[in-house]
């Protein structure tokens, strides 16, 4: 047994800590959602930068790698080599921006948009179920996590 002193833990019980318990429950979400995708061959940061670039389409916007990087919060580097990948694979296209020679846009092919189109359906489902314990707190709790994520931009300025 350690000494008191020892000890650099706030909490008495693993379960009390708040980050660990977020570490967990993360951790079992993305391994879930893992399995679920693969039957579409698509990795989860895959499917993020997919649904991103149909829901910013579906807002009338146009889609480059920056604006996909500062949406999904993955860095500008990430998300060009998960990019990359997807070309390759057929499921999205990358051109010149038509004003900015700096950027390029992204936009979903057909085979892309049909991919994302069952794979949005196969997560919101899961989704749906994964966070049903919840209940009726599940808008509570996604403004709480949204004033996290608030909360560290505010931080990283």
């Amino acid at each position: 047994m350690s000494k008191k002193s020892d000890n650099p833990f706030s909490v008495e019980k693993a379960e009390e800590s708040s980050g660990f318990l977020l570490w967990q429950v993360t951790n079992l979400w993305q391994r879930e959602i893992k399995k679920a995708l693969m039957q579409f061959d698509l990795t989860h940061s895959q499917f993020v930068l997919m649904a991103s670039i149909y829901w910013l389409t579906l807002q009338g916007q146009s889609v480059t790698q920056i604006i996909l990087s500062s949406h999904t919060k993955i860095d500008p580097m990430t998300t060009s080599t998960v990019l990359r990948t997807l070309q390759q694979k057929g499921f999205i296209q990358r051109q010149e921006h038509l004003t900015d020679t700096r950027a390029k846009t992204v936009a979903l092919t057909d085979k892309g948009k049909s991919i994302i189109k069952k794979a949005i359906v196969l997560v919101e489902t899961f989704d749906e179920g994964f966070f049903s314990p919840l209940g009726n707190k599940t808008s509570d709790f996604n403004k709480k996590l949204n004033s996290l994520l608030e909360q560290q931009v505010i931080i990283s300025k």
